[in-house]
């Protein structure tokens, strides 16, 4: 069995009904969710720091590599999940 820190947290009603909902949703317990959903995070932030990084050094990418990028995970995510016209988000 893995080790697991236990923690108490303060969550507002709404959100903690909308996690429990997601996590039933997706078959998980709240913890699992609640740790899958923060090392999704983490994952995310680490890749914006990436390009920042990759960036910093390369310069920026132009908007047909970014267009290029958007298709690209359009085809891995699908429409639904894929950022295609949001806005980036800075790390």
């Amino acid at each position: 069995m893995a080790v697991r820190k236990k923690r108490s947290v303060s969550i507002p009603p709404d959100l903690d009904s909308e996690i429990e909902a997601a996590a039933a949703e997706a078959g998980m317990s709240y913890s699992a969710w609640l740790s899958a959903v923060a090392r999704k995070e983490f994952t995310i932030r680490a890749g914006l720091k990436a390009v920042t990084e990759f960036e910093r050094e390369h310069g920026a990418f132009s908007p047909e590599e970014i267009a290029e990028a958007d298709v690209w995970a359009q085809e891995v995510l699908g429409p639904s999940r894929a950022g295609g016209s949001r806005r980036r988000r800075s790390a």
